[in-house]
């Protein structure tokens, strides 16, 4: 299958982030036999970082490895219904922080992968509990 690669790392490896940039280089570079990709909100998301300018960012992602033409799928679709509920209840229970939408939409399509490779595991785990998740 593949590893579902987060924004996060993409953005660490790009502007070769001081702190986060060599670790999260060297996570993709460990699981890209396995296989990365990414999720159509992933590549929504680095749109900025490349000045929208789609052919850099292709450039990019070719250049690391990632593969990133994957279709969202009905069971996506599913999953992410399912995993707002869980945040949507945990959030009024107040027993999580806030995330955005954007992140529950990642990690739906993560789960019919292999996991999801991020530095921001504790975001994850409550409301996505049967995923595998990877940290730098």
């Amino acid at each position: 299958m593949a590893w579902v690669v987060d924004t996060c790392l993409l953005i660490d490896v790009a502007e070769a982030d001081p702190k986060f940039g060599v670790p999260s280089a060297k996570l993709l570079d460990s699981k890209r036999p396995q296989g990365l990709t990414l999720c159509p909100v992933t590549y929504v998301e680095l749109a900025p970082l490349f000045n929208d300018d789609p052919a850099g960012q292709n450039e990019f992602l070719f250049n690391v490895g990632v593969t990133w033409p994957e279709a969202w799928t009905e069971v996506d679709t599913q999953e992410a219904h399912r995993a707002w509920h869980r945040y949507v209840a945990a959030r009024r229970a107040v027993r999580i922080p806030r995330r955005p939408l954007a992140d529950i939409l990642i990690g739906a399509f993560a789960s019919r992968f292999d996991g999801r490779l991020t530095r921001n595991e504790s975001d994850f785990r409550q409301v996505f509990p049967g995923i595998s998740i990877v940290v730098p």
